[in-house]
């Protein structure tokens, strides 16, 4: 038996969120480093980013100001630094009743 080729629909293999989502947006972007928070809430907090599979989203600028830094010297640096915004936002989630539903009955 032969698997038939793979379709090329022009969709993702797989979803993006968190600092991937993130990372790639900010490449979009083309920013310039080093900056601070508060320019970069200015210039690009209305970037959103998935935090989860589920499609809970966060805004760059609520993600800044739950961040305990104010100054990114890289693309990298200010990914490190958003790296547990992210998570403890996600796990926050999951761990919600609703969360917690649906991880029971993903349908």
């Amino acid at each position: 038996m032969v698997r038939p080729p793979p379709s090329n629909s022009g969709e993702p293999d797989a979803i993006e969120f968190g600092i991937a989502e993130l990372d790639a947006r900010l490449e979009d972007a083309g920013i310039s480093f080093p900056i601070d928070a508060d320019q970069l809430a200015e210039e690009y907090g209305y970037l959103t980013v998935d935090v989860d599979a589920s499609g809970h989203r966060i805004t760059l600028e609520d993600a800044l100001s739950e961040c305990d830094r104010q100054q990114f010297s890289s693309e990298q640096d200010l990914l490190n630094a958003l790296h547990p915004v992210f998570e403890a936002k996600r796990e926050q989630l999951s761990n919600s009743l609703f969360g917690r539903l649906r991880a029971l009955f993903p349908f």
